[in-house]
C-alpha cells in the first residue's frame, strides 16, 4: 500500500516513515502543504497522513483542495494534544480520522491499516477469499491450513489484488503502489512477481485465482 507522509518535523517525518516502511508501506514524503499538494494530485495513494501546521498551505486547506478535486484516499489527521478545534475542522475539511500527537508508531499504523481495509470495504485485519487468507496486520498468507513463504514485494502484490477483488489491476497501476515515487521502476518486474505468486498458490492446493487479462492487467479472482 502506498502511503502519503505530510510532516514538517524532519526528525518525526523520517521516524514516521520510517516506521511505516518497515510496517510494508510505501511512502511518499512532504514537508509541507504545497509539495502535499502536488504529491496528492500526480500520485495515487491507498491512504494519507496529514499534519495540519504546516508551512506554505496549512494542512486543512490540502485536505479540503483534493477532496474538492475528487481525491478520494482515506486522510489521518495529526493535530497538537488539546487542539479540538483542530479535528473538528480537519475532519470537516474530508478527514477520516486523527491521532493526536505525541503519538505511538503503532496505533497510527493500525489506524491506518484499519482505514485502508475499510475504504476497500473490509472491516476484519484478516481477508478471506475461498480458502485463502491475508493477515493485513501479520502480513501472513495461508491457504487452508499451509503458509506461503512471500517476499515482502510478492505480499505487496497479493495485498493490492486482494483489496480490490474483481477489479481488472494494470501493471502500471501495481508498479506505482510497491514503489515509492523515485525508485527505478521496471513495470516486467510485475510479471515475475505474478509468476512466483502463481507457482506457490499452484504448490499449496492447485488454485488459480490470479487472472491474466492480455494488454490490461490483472484480476484476483477468489476459488471456489
Amino acid at each position: 500500500m502506498r502511503a502519503l507522509l505530510v510532516e514538517d518535523e524532519e526528525l518525526l517525518r523520517h521516524q514516521v516513515a520510517a516506521s511505516l516502511r518497515e510496517a510494508g508501506y510505501t511512502v511518499d514524503e512532504a514537508p509541507d502543504g504545497e509539495e502535499a499538494l502536488y504529491l496528492g494530485r500526480e500520485f495515487s495513494y491507498d491512504v494519507a497522513v496529514m499534519d495540519l501546521g504546516l508551512p506554505k498551505i496549512d494542512g486543512i486547506q490540502v485536505i479540503k483542495t483534493l477532496r474538492g478535486e475528487e481525491k478520494h484516499f482515506p486522510i489521518l489527521i495529526l493535530t497538537a494534544r488539546g487542539h479540538w478545534q483542530e479535528r473538528v475542522s480537519g475532519l470537516e475539511a474530508g478527514g477520516d480520522d486523527y491521532l493526536v500527537k505525541p503519538f505511538h508508531t503503532e496505533e497510527l499504523i493500525a489506524r491506518l491499516n484499519a482505514l485502508v481495509r475499510r475504504s476497500a470495504g473490509f472491516s476484519s485485519p484478516v481477508v478471506k477469499a475461498g480458502p485463502i487468507s491475508l493477515d493485513t496486520s501479520s502480513h501472513r498468507v495461508t491457504v487452508g491450513e499451509a503458509e506461503l513463504d512471500l517476499t515482502s514485494f510478492e505480499y505487496k502484490v497479493l495485498e493490492y489484488l486482494m483489496l480490490h477483488p474483481d477489479e481488472v489491476v494494470s501493471k502500471t497501476v501495481l508498479t506505482e503502489h510497491i514503489y515509492e515515487q523515485d525508485c527505478d521502476r521496471d513495470s516486467n518486474v510485475i510479471e515475475v512477481f505474478i509468476g512466483r505468486l502463481r507457482k506457490k498458490f499452484d504448490a499449496a492446493g492447485g488454485i488459480k485465482p490470479i487472472e491474466t487479462l492480455r494488454g490490461r492487467g490483472y484480476r484476483f479472482v477468489a476459488p471456489a
